[in-house]
């Protein structure tokens, strides 16, 4: 028999039997298995449909009104009434099931006893607050939120490296690593295996080796796409402590939902990384993926650094059963810097604390612009209070630019963007594409004083089901650079118009506009 048609065949069957033997496969089979035993409870129960009909009105009826009563998000409710009224019996069992949070609980009083422990290494100082009151009585009043609220304090004493690309981030990342003496951690929502990982990597290992303790926790969607199973386990043999946050499991629970979309690294309570920029290649453009990655970050050095030490201790404690030994990795004593450096405040955003802290800085830089607000982003799928706001500034006359992907990562995700450009261009909002490739972004910046940057994105699922972070900034020299950085990054842009608009392919207009009705549960 002729070998060179025997090849082919055994590589095909090879890649059959990886393939049902793939994590993904089975995954997906164990899912489909629930599902399938989902649509079978409600098949049976449809012989009875003439006694249960009427009970299932009754009980749409019923969760239709508590869901108009109820807390949370317009976007939210109008999504949940249409799918219990398009679907009665598979929307309202949905919606309980969602509304049970199987999975969460335990999740949830964790980070609520967490939180009252990290809170207590969280000191506000008054005079700062009363300096920044003095400077903007509305920043002041944003502090006292983030202080009162999620127990995040305002520093001062802070200095503040704006990295304009994943590269030049990666090369200072790289040095800090190098200096670490104590202790370095590391929290990603990405990470995968290649040129960028593997030099971070041999640093860590190089670090553990010199008595360097490294903790490192990745998001557990890693592990289905980007890295072995157990991959965790083939870490801490090198000696770095290592875990994965919610590592993903063939059940239908809401727990899957909330990944930890945040990236952060300390190192020796000096010096603290968090922004856009994951551990992959495509970051720092040694693979194209979308054209040209453009990403950012910033390096915090002083008295905020600690802030970004309690939410990674915080979130690696979660699984932990023995007391964390907090004290040994506050910020090292004599390492303040001058009082001159304008105020920042680092803050997380938990979908758990009921509090939407990413979504009110980004509202709170908008209306209280008095010049321009600037906005670089991946993703522009918001809600009613985000689109109306960005629309009334405008309105006033403040310059709003926002600066978008031209290629997306998400054909579905940009088609639904696309459906806000009409009326956000109609209110007077710049809508920029970034010509080259994909922007993954998230700043905003505005009038030369203030300024965020962070993991959080413009759509719902950082907005309210990520763990996420970010830093605000006031009268640090840093948001010239953040400006200069957006004006760059506008010169390869595109404006669009409302002839771009109409222009669009109609199929692209119809899927986002159909989307968009589900946005808030994709």
């Amino acid at each position: 028999m002729d070998m060179k048609k025997i090849q082919p065949v055994k590589k095909a069957k090879k890649g059959i039997l990886n393939l049902i033997f793939s994590r993904v496969f089975v995954l997906v089979v164990l899912v489909a298995v629930q599902l399938i035993a989902f649509g079978a409870t409600v098949t049976f129960l449809r012989d009875y449909a003439n006694y249960i009909h009427a009970l299932l009105l009754v009980l749409s009826v019923i969760v239709v009104i508590f869901i108009i009563n109820g807390d949370g998000n317009t976007s939210f409710k109008i999504t949940w009434m249409l799918l219990i009224l398009i679907t009665p019996i598979v929307g309202t069992a949905f919606y309980g099931y969602m509304k049970m949070e199987l999975g969460t609980t335990f999740l949830k009083k964790r980070l609520k006893d967490l939180s009252k422990v990290t809170k207590t290494y969280m000191h506000q100082d008054k005079e700062v607050l009363e300096e920044l009151r003095l400077s903007k009585p509305a920043n002041a009043n944003l502090a006292s939120y983030m202080t009162n609220q999620i127990a995040f304090p305002t520093c001062r004493n802070t200095t503040v490296k704006y990295f304009a690309s994943g590269e030049e981030k990666f090369e200072e990342l790289k040095k800090q690593l190098k200096q670490a003496e104590e202790y370095i951690f590391m929290e990603y929502f990405i990470v995968e295996k290649g040129l960028m990982w593997q030099e971070i990597l041999d640093i860590l290992k190089e670090k553990v080796w010199q008595g360097v303790e490294v903790r490192f926790m990745y998001d557990g969607m890693c592990s289905l796409y980007l890295l072995p199973t157990h991959y965790d386990k083939e870490l801490r043999r090198a000696g770095i402590k290592c875990k994965q946050f919610n590592p993903v499991r063939p059940v239908l629970t809401s727990y899957q939902n909330n990944r930890d979309h945040r990236k952060i690294c300390v190192i020796d309570g000096k010096v603290a990384f968090t922004g856009g920029i994951n551990l992959a290649d495509e970051y720092i453009n040694v693979k194209e993926r979308f054209g040209h990655w453009k990403d950012t970050a910033i390096m915090v050095e002083g008295e905020a650094v600690q802030s970004f030490t309690m939410m990674f201790l915080e979130m690696w404690n979660i699984t932990e059963k023995r007391e964390e030994s907090y004290e040994r990795y506050l910020m090292p004593k004599g390492s303040e810097m001058k009082r001159d450096l304008g105020f920042v405040i680092p803050y997380a955003d938990s979908p758990f604390d009921e509090q939407n802290v990413g979504e009110h800085v980004y509202l709170h830089i908008l209306n209280h612009a008095k010049k321009y607000v600037h906005i670089m982003t991946p993703y522009l799928i918001i809600g009613d209070d985000m689109l109306s706001t960005l629309q009334y500034v405008a309105q006033c006359g403040v310059e709003v630019i926002i600066i978008m992907p031209h290629i997306p990562d998400k054909w579905y995700a940009f088609a639904v963007a696309r459906t806000y450009y009409e009326c956000l261009i109609k209110a007077g909002v710049q809508i920029y594409e970034y010509t080259p490739g994909f922007v993954h972004a998230k700043v905003f910046v505005s009038d030369n004083d203030t300024a965020t940057v962070g993991t959080i994105n413009l759509d719902y699922r950082s907005l309210y089901h990520h763990f996420e972070c970010g830093a605000f900034i006031y009268n640090n020299p840093v948001v010239w650079d953040i400006e200069r950085d957006f004006q760059e990054t506008l010169k390869k842009s595109q404006r669009i118009t409302m002839q771009d608009v109409k222009n669009r392919n109609w199929l692209e207009k119809i899927c986002g506009r159909v989307l968009r009705l589900i946005a808030p549960l994709m």
